[in-house]
């Protein structure tokens, strides 16, 4: 410190000032009372602010917020002959700029000059500083309210895991062993072990059925699939049947079982029926599925997993079939109505949709059984060609080939009249449904007057006529 004012003698005013500038963004000359003489501002930022320049003739204190008053106040006792704090000492302040901006914050050490005890107060702009205090401050709120999100729907699951009526265990994929069973899946274990957590699973079970259970989890773990395990539970009649899926969770891999009962009203008695009955309509051509009375799937077979574009039976039970069925679903709920009322539903013309994007027009068929333990309703669907031949104009636009196999059995006038009413009818019903029904953009479309389109659509017994249809 005695070699720094050594070395500063010989400053005169000047150079101090110049030092004093360098050192700081703002320099304020202050008399004994603290009221701005004059100021100084280096910094550019700070220079675009008009109102800094009327701090002069003022007091000091009077250019902060209320809260930075008090530390002015410290600030010019300490800096004024006689006081407390010879040594220079920092403090942060704010001064109001108005217009609905925030506060200004500044950085301020003060000293003075002996004789005449003027003041002279340093000040760094800490606004760079304040606007990451404020992020900081923002990180850390959106960090708690994800944090409150997480831990809701932690517990949202919690609930739904403990509450659930169906057993389900949770496994580590590295080693088998059981991290989470619920309480229907305790229930139903029990008699294996006194306590199924840390158990591995496939040693709950013995000799066949253990090998059994080891295969759905290998294939699980391979594949991430698997085929319907039936297992014996212990030494009891009782069977079980699992199914299961995988899911990863803080970066390590879970498998999840879900298990019901043979003889629980689910999937199990569906699936474990007459062998021989089984294995034919898995291997039938046409898709063919069952539903509950919900419409959600019980069971399908390989044709409809192939025209549903599925890997396997657990991609589809439980859900809607109409995720798949039907093109939209006021055409869905009417045949679903129809089928309701009257037990059975035969050739409905729709399309299966893949889950892959592809469309099949298909022909279905299907029955309500109400009166079963087991309410369900089972649905046969056969895919048709997009040309597939029927006068009766139930279908579309016959091939070559049918129409000249139709020579000599059906009189040509007729054949060609049933083919231009067959296609008339088509283009019709195709630009109502562009429309959405509006017969009147469908006659425009279709170059035809209204009033003609409404004879048509009467010829061919298409749409509602009622008090819309326009008169002569």
């Amino acid at each position: 410190m005695r070699s720094l004012k050594k070395a500063m003698e010989g400053l005169d005013a000047d150079a101090a000032g110049r030092i004093a500038c360098a050192a700081s963004d703002i320099t304020l000359v202050l008399n004994r009372e603290g009221v701005v003489k004059d100021l100084v501002v280096s910094s550019d930022s700070l220079s675009k602010e008009s109102d800094l320049f009327s701090w002069v003739g003022r007091r000091w204190v009077d250019t902060v917020t209320i809260e930075s008053r008090p530390k002015i106040e410290q600030l010019l006792r300490d800096a004024s002959p006689g006081g407390s704090k010879p040594s220079m000492q920092w403090r942060q302040v704010n001064h109001p700029t108005g217009g609905g901006r925030l506060d200004l914050p500044m950085r301020y050490a003060a000293l003075s000059f002996r004789p005449n005890g003027q003041i002279v107060a340093l000040g760094r702009e800490m606004r760079s500083l304040a606007l990451i205090q404020q992020k900081l401050l923002e990180s850390q709120q959106a960090i708690e309210r994800e944090y409150a999100r997480v831990r809701h729907a932690e517990m949202r699951y919690r609930l739904l895991f403990q509450t659930s009526n169906e057993p389900i265990v949770i496994l580590d994929s590295t080693n088998l062993r059981i991290l989470e069973a619920n309480p229907a899946a305790q229930s139903m274990l029990a008699g294996l072990a006194k306590r199924l957590v840390g158990k591995a699973f496939p040693d709950l079970f013995e000799g066949a059925n253990q090998a059994s259970a080891q295969r759905l989890v290998d294939s699980l773990r391979a594949y991430g699939r698997s085929d319907v395990a039936v297992i014996k539970v212990g030494n009891s009649k009782s069977k079980v049947t699992i199914s299961g899926s995988v899911f990863k969770h803080e970066h390590a891999t879970h498998l999840l079982l879900k298990l019901t009962a043979a003889d629980d009203r689910g999937h199990s008695s569906l699936l474990s029926g007459e062998p021989t009955v089984r294995a034919i309509v898995d291997q039938m051509p046409d898709a063919f599925a069952v539903t509950d009375t919900d419409r959600r799937i019980l069971t399908v077979n390989t044709s409809f997993l192939e025209l549903a574009e599925l890997a396997s039976l657990e991609q589809a039970r439980g859900q809607s079939i109409e995720r798949w069925l039907g093109r939209s679903p006021a055409e869905f709920n009417l045949m679903h109505a129809s089928l309701k009322d009257h037990g059975s539903l035969r050739r409905f013309a729709t399309v299966l949709r893949g889950e892959l994007g592809s469309s099949e027009d298909v022909e279905l068929s299907a029955v309500a059984i109400e009166d079963a333990q087991q309410p369900a309703y089972g649905f046969t669907i056969r895919t048709v060609s997009r040309q597939a031949v029927d006068l009766s104009g139930q279908a579309v636009l016959p091939t070559i080939n049918q129409m000249t196999a139709l020579v000599g059995q059906v009189p040509l006038k007729n054949l060609v009249r049933e083919t231009t009413d067959l296609i008339e009818r088509m283009c019709i019903e195709a630009a109502l449904q562009i429309v959405g029904d509006n017969r009147a953009s469908a006659a425009e479309m279709l170059g035809l007057s209204r009033q003609g389109l409404y004879i048509k659509l009467r010829r061919y017994g298409l749409g509602d006529l009622g008090a819309d249809e326009p008169s002569n």
